[in-house]
């Protein structure tokens, strides 16, 4: 029998190779598969369990070093040297350590997963996909484990949250109100029909009270009005005080109320404000809290169903006073269409500080004297521009709808300049209860007979038509907001553990119990910003509290940078004295503009000076700076208003043109909100 060629015993000798490969591959429970163009041993196997009671832990993998070549690599290599290959990667030592590198992690998945609370086979599982190396499963074991404990934490801190904070009994955080018993009267009617005035009588006469007022520039009018009926009343704002030895009164800014002085009668003006998502808590606030016999609502007529929502809920009897206003209110037959035909008494409204300023340009330019208000400015400011405008210095009014809260003015018509307003989003039409509230400026009582509406332009004045004639939607009676005293604060820390201001306002803005929906949280999405930038400092949990509520615009560079080495200061055990540099205006590209932002940085200061003292050591001067900047403010518009006059007196007497028609070719575009 002839002896087998040298090609039939090669092929002999590597099915017996094969053979051995296979039978050592299945002794350690593995086997050769393909991945990502590679070929790998994929081990499988059981770990014991800890405990009898236990399900032992199953694993399909492939060890890191289980890799062994490139598919290409592989058909290259002959039986013997991919035996050698598997040997060299798979044996007793390396198979014991694999054992060893899982059960280690095992271990550590068990633990953790115990100490949330959760069954750890909900995760361990993924040890069984194969295919994939042990290092990238014991990953995607950990994403799993760590997103259950996340969700855990968060349910636990949610749950907690609710626990702790109860909206539905919001009313009774105020103890002291809670205890009296109250009465409300709500003087309900359109601007110019006397609300104040029957309030702030009743006030003057009482043995003790309050008033509380939307704006700074409110609750100092309203503080002089006391004053001047010998009335002892101290000033109380956010940014300054003005305390009067043995005061029985105070005029005060809303968010200031005092819930822990008892007295016979306060007044809530602008009651209506219940309805604003940025400050309807601070409204919120004082009908539930504030600690008065009787209590005036003063407001709007849309604002009734709201105010008799509360009463009922707070048990409190309620009498509702509706009135008419003194002096008729009408649109003129037609639009102004032409700068030439505003006249004295007018107020000219627009919707943002640069087309405020523009427009007053080019009035002053046809020889009008002109006063502007809008947001940005000082109370201070806006109360001597009011002054020129009332004195008669001023002709026309230029202003922002900051207009259309409260200041009293002897407007004989009012001239929208656009129907629409920029809201942060978009533009859009104005909304009928803004523009009865500025329409309502003209026709002061027992200075005009009556007031009268126009729109600057055509389209303007058909819109604005349509919108006084739709009457406002009234107020829901649900819904009030509601944000977080640092009280509250603190009791969902206690309850979660949680030492993050931002998560701990998160955790009230989304988790907190409310039942009904009577109170709601109010917008905290700035203030959550705020804080996630404080939670980076050393601070104290009320520290960081307090440094989320400064009023400052985070928007304005110069103004958010002071905040912000303000805070640094703070964490770093550092007073924060005041440096005043009031020539610092001239040399700005805008003057106007950089005077506008002092005093807001100076008032912001005081602000924090009453309620970090021992910070902000010159509170006092920095509200003495902030009236001069005011004032140097309230110049530099005077002076720009009257550069304007005397530049038309010029070209008139020299046979010049000036402009008789609006900027921008008749209709100002408002592109920004009002800041």
């Amino acid at each position: 029998m002839p002896n087998p060629s040298p090609d039939r015993h090669t092929a002999t000798s590597g099915d017996d190779i094969n053979a051995e490969l296979a039978s050592y591959l299945a002794r350690f429970g593995a086997r050769l598969i393909h991945s990502n163009e590679a070929v790998a041993i994929e081990v499988t196997g059981e770990l014991e369990a800890a405990q009898p009671s236990e399900t032992p832990i199953a694993f399909r993998l492939v060890p890191d070093q289980g890799v062994l070549a490139r598919i290409t690599k592989w058909r290259k290599l002959d039986a013997a040297q991919r035996l050698a290959l598997v040997q060299e990667r798979l044996n007793p030592a390396t198979r014991e350590a694999l054992h060893a590198e899982i059960g280690q992690f095992v271990s550590t998945v068990l633990r953790r997963a115990r100490a949330a609370g959760l069954d750890a086979q909900d995760f361990l599982g993924a040890l069984q996909s194969g295919r994939e190396l042990a290092s990238r499963r014991f990953q995607v074991v950990e994403d799993r484990l760590n997103n259950a404990i996340l969700r855990k934490r968060s349910e636990t801190h949610a749950e907690a949250a609710r626990a702790s904070v109860r909206l539905a009994r919001y009313p009774e955080t105020f103890d002291l109100a809670e205890g009296m018993r109250r009465r409300f009267i709500a003087i309900l009617g359109p601007t110019n029909s006397g609300k104040t005035h029957q309030a702030m009588a009743a006030l003057a006469q009482a043995r003790s009270g309050v008033y509380l007022a939307p704006l700074r520039l409110l609750a100092l009018e309203n503080y002089e009005r006391l004053l001047e009926q010998e009335v002892k009343v101290s000033l109380v704002t956010g940014e300054e005080r003005r305390l009067t030895e043995g005061a029985t009164h105070v005029a005060s800014t809303i968010e200031m109320l005092d819930t822990t002085r008892a007295i016979d009668i306060a007044v809530i003006d602008e009651i209506q404000m219940l309805e604003d998502l940025e400050r309807g808590s601070a409204w919120t606030a004082a009908v539930c809290g504030v600690p008065a016999k009787t209590v005036y609502l003063l407001g709007a007529p849309s604002a009734q169903p709201a105010v008799e929502a509360l009463a009922e809920r707070l048990d409190c009897p309620l009498e509702i006073i509706s009135l008419q206003r003194k002096s008729p209110l009408g649109m003129e037959a037609q639009p102004v269409g032409q700068l030439k035909h505003l006249q004295r008494g007018d107020a000219v409204i627009a919707f943002s500080r640069r087309e405020v300023l523009e427009w007053a340009a080019q009035i002053s330019k046809i020889g009008l004297k002109v006063a502007t208000l809008y947001g940005n400015l000082s109370p201070e400011v806006r109360r001597a521009q009011a002054q020129r405008f009332r004195d008669g210095e001023a002709d026309v009014v230029v202003a922002t709808d900051a207009i259309g809260m409260g200041l009293n003015l002897p407007i004989r018509r009012v001239v929208f300049t656009t129907a629409k307003k920029y809201d942060g989003i978009s533009e859009d039409l104005l909304p009928p209860w803004l523009t009865h509230q500025i329409a309502g400026r003209a026709g002061r009582f027992g200075i005009h007979e009556a007031g009268h509406v126009a729109g600057f332009d055509e389209h303007t004045h058909r819109s604005i038509a349509r919108l006084m004639k739709i009457q406002p939607e009234p107020l829901p009676r649900r819904g009030f907001f509601v944000t977080p005293s640092l009280d509250q604060i603190e009791r969902i820390a206690r309850a979660t553990g949680e030492t993050a201001l931002a998560k701990l306002l998160e955790l009230f803005s989304r988790n907190i119990d409310l039942s009904d929906d009577f109170f709601l949280p109010g917008n905290l999405l700035e203030q959550i910003e705020r804080a996630r930038w404080l939670d980076s400092l050393r601070l104290s949990l009320a520290q960081r509290f307090t440094f989320s509520l400064v009023p400052i615009s985070s928007r304005v560079a110069v103004l958010n940078e002071a905040w912000q080495n303000w805070a640094r200061n703070v964490a770093n055990q550092r007073s924060c004295y005041l440096s005043a540099d009031l020539e610092v205006f001239e040399r700005s590209k805008f003057p106007l503009q950089a005077a506008e932002d002092a005093c807001k940085k100076y008032s912001a200061y005081a602000w924090l000076g009453y309620r970090l003292p021992e910070y902000f050591p010159d509170a006092e001067a920095a509200v003495a700076i902030a009236r001069e900047t005011s004032e140097r403010v309230d110049r530099m518009l005077a002076a720009q208003n009257h550069s304007q006059n005397r530049a038309t007196a010029r070209d008139d007497r020299f046979g010049g043109k000036h402009r008789h028609t609006p900027p921008r070719g008749g209709h100002l575009r408002t592109r920004r909100s009002v800041r």
